[in-house]
């Protein structure tokens, strides 16, 4: 009888020392703990555009701000004025130099613009997973089955680095009012149609060098 009360008070120790600390660790699951982080910083430059158009000399002012940003994947650039149609296709034409499109609107900046003048925003987002690698704990043992440090490190460090658009991360995009049925059916179109590669049979290949 003994023994056994002393069996129980032992599993009750242990049990206590296992709640210790607790909520210090890695909840368990499935859940990565190593998640994507999305950063944003809007620049802004003003030009003067009297008329609606870029002034002598903007164009190059513009195109040099542009290679002090190294201005490429991932960026987004809007053109903030009221009525400069002219100034936006010059917009649009120096941003067609990087391969980038001028989107429509424009986000909120400090600051009015002022009459006579164009505001080019680029907004530059960036993904990224904090803190990866980590192995600030060890993977074995692991007597509370928890989850590793490291886990997700690789598949969302990838994830992050591969999205065209950070903000896909963040919330979706809606979609399109108008369905073009060809593009939506091309890809079971071919697999239907396209004949097997393997369909000619294995062909008699001589493997003796030839004198």
């Amino acid at each position: 009888m003994r023994s056994k009360f002393l069996l129980i008070a032992l599993g009750v120790a242990l049990s206590a020392c296992q709640t210790a600390g607790q909520p210090d660790k890695p909840a368990m699951g499935s859940a990565a703990v190593n998640v994507p982080v999305v950063t944003g910083t809007d620049y802004v430059f003003d030009a003067a555009a009297p008329g609606g158009a870029l002034a002598a000399g903007e164009t190059d002012r513009l195109n040099g701000w542009f290679q002090g940003l190294g201005l490429g994947y991932g960026d987004t650039i809007y053109v903030d004025a009221g009525y400069a149609p002219g100034a936006r296709a010059q917009v649009a034409a120096l941003a067609g130099r990087y391969g980038m499109l001028v989107t429509p609107g424009a986000p909120v900046t400090a600051g009015a613009v002022q009459p006579g003048s164009v505001r080019v925003v680029v907004a530059r987002r960036r993904a990224f997973v904090p803190n990866c690698p980590n192995w600030s704990r060890p993977s074995q043992p692991d007597w509370d089955n928890k989850t590793m440090s490291n886990y997700g490190c690789s598949v969302n460090s990838n994830l992050a680095a591969e999205i065209a658009n950070p903000e896909d991360l963040i919330h979706g995009r809606e979609g399109a009012t108008v369905t073009d049925s060809t593009a939506a059916t091309k890809a079971v179109d071919m697999y239907r149609t396209k004949p097997p590669t393997g369909q000619g049979g294995l062909q008699a290949v001589s493997t003796k060098g030839s004198n």
